[in-house]
């Protein structure tokens, strides 16, 4: 028995497990699925946006950079074309004409400057000395005069401050001479250094040799190779915003959106962390990885839950078929036991009338006048006396067996419940006498007939007895079995004054294989049984115990008439 209930644990173990893995599988993996095919769409969608806005910006400031170069150097040509040299030589006259120009757009004109073709600053208007400076040396006026217009890199120079030169190269009387401006660095550091997004996007402005054009919002570690390597530039692509992905020296995944200023001498650079650039991206992806992890966690939970309640319910129609099983196995016997009582009944009751009517025989030769004075008449006569006694208990046993061997049948039947009980009282006696356990009766009068399966009630009251019994044969005790009628109800009370039944056993005595016998005495279906019987009939059972003085079982079934043919 141990082995089956072993087997049995095992087997709904394994099929638990399987119809976990299974709901699990078949739930999960869509929802995976769904939500991997939904979120690489989406970060392919953000991703072409975000390039696409980091293309536009890059654009747009570039023209605005490009647009300022050009109308500081349109107004410096402007100047240049409408005013001679003879003109522009002059200190003065050079002083009005800053002063205008900075009245009109502000202190981004620093000062102006006119050099003659030997590098000498013939004429000069502006807060610093630089008159009669000479600029024969520097870079900027080897590039200016060999070409018509010209905008410097940014340099300290002889002022020692960053700054930059916008110059214009003319001919006076076969000669270059050059008018040059100097424009404001803080103002144009200040418009490149505003162009900011996020926490971490900032740009900057680089010359062909990778050196800062403007001053970054955030230090900028110098790279090993040249710029236009480092992000992948060719010279031939002009027009174009050329964004790429680099991780920097803390390992730290950078985004460089680069475009081409001053006709490809400039560099304008974007950068930003790429957390921060996709930061949206990154909040939806935790998100659904949320929504994921807490989904499948549901679905687990809802896997365990179900999958239990489900081989719950399978292990209980297991045990119900096996409880059905076993009550045919019951009812089996109880026919088997009804025929081989009616078979003992017929064959006892054949040599039992022999014996009697042989003692009646007997009696009468006593009654003869050889016999009559012997002096054991009285003996003789107390013998027969006892043998005909013990012959009518025969018969009467016999009875009683034929009579439990008819209610075998499982029919719906003609039913009085007083017969029924007393004949069942009449078959326990004699066990209850050996228990030391009397047996008492308190049948109702008038009780109605009812139409039932005599063979059921039968085993419902003599399992109901049977427990009594054994619940008191150690010490013995009194049981009682008493019947009334209530309107269309009969009832039938079974009480004993035995041990009682614990409370916390009470909710279950009902249950299939629960019982408090010992291993081997008993199977825990009895009282599960008779449980399922009353309510097949539409009656109800109920009881009550208290531990030391007794318990009673209440039966209450409704009076039914014939059943339909």
């Amino acid at each position: 028995m141990k082995r089956v209930k072993y087997r049995n644990s095992d087997y709904y173990r394994s099929l638990t497990h399987k119809m976990i893995l299974t709901i699990i599988l078949v739930s999960i993996t869509p929802l995976i699925l769904v939500g991997s095919i939904i979120l690489y769409r989406f970060h392919v969608s953000y991703t072409e946006k975000t390039e696409a806005h980091l293309q536009e910006l890059v654009l747009k400031h570039k023209q605005t950079i490009d647009n300022f170069l050009k109308e500081k150097l349109g107004s410096i040509r402007v100047l240049a074309e409408t005013f001679c040299f003879d003109e522009m030589r002059d200190s003065s006259f050079l002083q009005d004409r800053l002063d205008l120009m900075q009245q009109s757009f502000g202190p981004v004109f620093v000062d102006l400057g006119v050099v003659n073709s030997q590098g000498l600053q013939v004429a000069y208007a502006g807060p610093f000395r630089l008159g009669e400076a000479l600029y024969f040396e520097a870079e900027w006026f080897k590039k200016a005069v060999k070409t018509r217009y010209f905008i410097s890199d940014v340099f300290l120079g002889l002022r020692g401050l960053p700054h930059f030169i916008v110059a214009v190269r003319d001919d006076w009387m076969g000669e270059p001479w050059i008018l040059r401006a100097t424009i404001d660095f803080v103002a144009f550091n200040d418009f490149v250094k505003n162009i900011r997004i996020g926490e971490t996007g900032f740009a900057y402005i680089l010359n062909r040799e990778g050196k800062f054009q403007t001053k970054p919002f955030f230090e900028v570690t110098p790279k090993n190779e040249p710029y236009r390597d480092f992000l992948e530039i060719k010279e031939d692509d002009l027009q174009k915003v050329h964004i790429v992905e680099k991780n920097d020296d803390s390992g730290n995944k950078i985004i460089y959106a680069a475009a081409f200023l001053k006709d490809g001498d400039w560099l304008l650079v974007y950068q930003q962390n790429h957390r921060d650039a996709y930061l949206d991206l990154y909040r939806t992806i935790i998100l659904a990885i949320a929504i994921i992890v807490f989904g499948s966690f549901g679905i687990v939970l809802a896997a365990l839950f179900l999958s239990r309640r489900m081989v719950y319910r399978i292990s209980m129609a297991d045990k119900e078929k096996e409880m059905m099983d076993k009550q045919i196995i019951e009812t089996s016997k109880l026919a088997s036991v009804g025929e081989l009582a009616a078979g003992i009944a017929h064959e006892i009751n054949n040599p039992v009338a022999i014996m009697v009517e042989e003692a009646g025989w007997i009696n009468d030769l006593l009654e003869e006048e050889e016999f009559s004075k012997s002096e054991n008449l009285e003996e003789f006569e107390r013998a027969l006396k006892q043998i005909k006694t013990q012959g009518q208990r025969c018969k009467e046993i016999t009875h009683k067996l034929l009579s439990f061997a008819r209610k075998t049948d499982s029919r719906i039947q003609e039913t009085q419940i007083n017969d029924l009980v007393k004949e069942l009282v009449a078959l326990s006696e004699q066990r209850a006498k050996y228990a030391k356990i009397t047996i008492h009766t308190n049948l109702g009068n008038n009780l109605p007939i009812t139409y039932l399966a005599q063979s059921e009630m039968q085993q419902i009251l003599l399992n109901l007895i049977n427990n009594s019994v054994d619940a008191m044969e150690k010490k013995g005790g009194e049981l009682t079995i008493a019947t009334y009628s209530e309107g269309d109800v009969i009832g039938i009370k079974v009480a004993d004054n035995g041990p009682g039944i614990p409370e916390a056993n009470l909710s279950r005595i009902f249950e299939p294989f629960f019982t408090t016998k010992p291993v081997g005495k008993g199977t825990g279906l009895g009282l599960s049984i008779c449980y399922g019987i009353i309510q097949k009939m539409g009656g109800q059972i109920d009881v009550e115990s208290v531990v030391g003085s007794g318990t009673t079982f209440h039966i209450r079934l409704p009076v039914k008439g014939p059943p339909e043919s």
